[in-house]
């Protein structure tokens, strides 16, 4: 644990309660962040920024503030603490608002999840520039004469956060993140100019892929859309292809949140034990994986992490829930949101359940698209390829599907082997049955 920003949070509950809060929470944190883009094989963006802030949330019986400053100067913060304080004075009553319970607040767990990439601190300028070049020339070169523009580029973050509250509860994070991409503009039919992208991201630099491929990959999201067309209306399986699964799943979660249950905005209310997806459709959050990107200990709450099946054979076991909005449902808080989530992957790859399904189509992109958290609705626009006899056939843009949560899940009829392992959300392709796919 930083001890200078341990001291400062320490100084600053103990200041709080001396103006006469009742509670406190602080949070203090220091970032870096480095981001660099290429364009025209020069440099578009340089950025680097180094930012500080502490938060505070002062309790005063019923009445609850939140206010955050960059300046850690003692002798301003005194100042804006007194105001913290002061203010909260004027905010309205709220029973529910208080510090967690200190029963969920376990500070035995300790565990390395090396998430901090000790050579991040030699990471030179030149190395990120190398980078973002190679990114780029093999974007290019992927590309061939189909290529209009390249943009490629990197950012890095460092991260020191202490959390401590009036109740006892001390946790500490220090991470790093490395984030690697490009994206390529293709000319395609006419005046048409498919675009593509692909980025990938790691807590640990040497955990990134072949750059090489993934600026090959980038180019290659483009040029699969060159000639791409509207198909007729047909209802037909779909397989998303793994880094996109996260698009279509951010709409169910976002029912889960403990917020949309209690304000009855959210179509999962009353759900929790039922099923309500097939037997494949089973979500693990784990937050002890190491150098995994969602990994952690505790949550904003200084909720201890634990490792839970928010969804079981289709069967919805777990909401989000925050401490707040736990005293206001009276349940068990869990948390307000994920670590690492995962589908347990299959045992085939894309070609192969291709081969089985025969005709339906592959998503390669989601494009806008709406869900609605209340009715469970949604429609995305989509792109990727028509394929049949299980080969691919034609790539297809401009086109969408449309289904209501609460039926869709129980569509999953297969997963494939191939888990997305560049972000939070590891989740393989997944196959769909009888799902609209809306066109000419």
């Amino acid at each position: 644990m930083n001890q200078e920003l341990k001291d400062l949070c320490n100084w600053a509950i103990k200041t709080a309660k001396n103006y006469g809060a009742t509670d406190c929470k602080a949070i203090a944190s220091k970032r870096r962040f480095v981001k660099i883009n290429y364009l025209d094989h020069k440099p578009e963006t340089i950025k680097e920024a180094t930012t500080q802030s502490l938060t505070v949330e002062v309790f005063i019986n019923n009445k609850y503030s939140n206010q955050s400053t960059p300046d850690l100067k003692k002798s301003a913060l005194e100042k804006f603490i007194k105001r913290a304080v002061e203010n909260t004075h004027f905010m309205d009553d709220d029973a529910f608002r208080s510090l967690p319970d200190e029963k969920y607040y376990d500070l035995s767990l300790q565990k390395d999840l090396k998430r901090l990439d000790a050579s991040h601190q030699s990471f030179s300028a030149t190395e990120r520039h190398e980078i973002a070049k190679t990114l780029e020339i093999a974007c290019i070169k992927q590309g061939g004469d189909k290529v209009i523009s390249v943009e490629a580029g990197c950012n890095d973050y460092y991260t020191q956060q202490v959390l401590l509250n009036s109740k006892g509860f001390e946790g500490s994070k220090e991470d790093t993140q490395y984030w690697a991409g490009a994206s390529l503009s293709a000319q395609g039919e006419g005046d048409r100019k498919p675009q593509g992208s692909h980025w990938v991201g790691a807590c640990i630099k040497n955990d990134l892929p072949d750059l090489d491929e993934v600026g090959k990959q980038a180019a290659n999201n483009a040029l699969q859309l060159i000639g791409a067309k509207k198909i007729k209306t047909e209802k037909l399986p779909i397989i998303i292809a793994n880094r996109n699964v996260g698009r279509v799943f951010r709409g169910f979660l976002n029912a889960c949140n403990g917020q949309s249950i209690q304000q009855q905005q959210s179509f999962l209310i009353d759900k929790k034990g039922e099923k309500i997806g097939s037997d494949l459709f089973t979500v693990i959050d784990d937050p002890f994986v190491e150098k995994g990107m969602g990994s952690r200990l505790f949550d904003h709450d200084g909720l201890s992490a634990k490792k839970s099946m928010p969804l079981e054979k289709g069967v919805l076991n777990q909401y989000y829930i925050d401490w707040y909005y736990s005293r206001k449902l009276e349940v068990e808080p869990t948390s307000a949101y994920t670590s690492n989530l995962t589908i347990p992957k299959g045992t085939k790859p894309i070609e192969e359940l291709m081969k089985e399904l025969g005709r339906g189509v592959l998503i390669n992109g989601f494009i806008g698209g709406n869900s609605n958290g209340t009715t469970g609705d949604f429609s995305v626009g989509i792109n990727g390829h028509l394929f049949d006899n299980g080969e691919l056939a034609q790539p297809i843009a401009e086109m969408n599907i449309a289904d209501n949560h609460l039926e869709f899940w129980k569509k999953l009829v297969a997963v494939g082997n191939d888990p997305w392992k560049y972000g939070r959300w590891n989740f393989p392709s997944l196959v769909f049955e009888d799902v609209v796919v809306s066109g000419t």
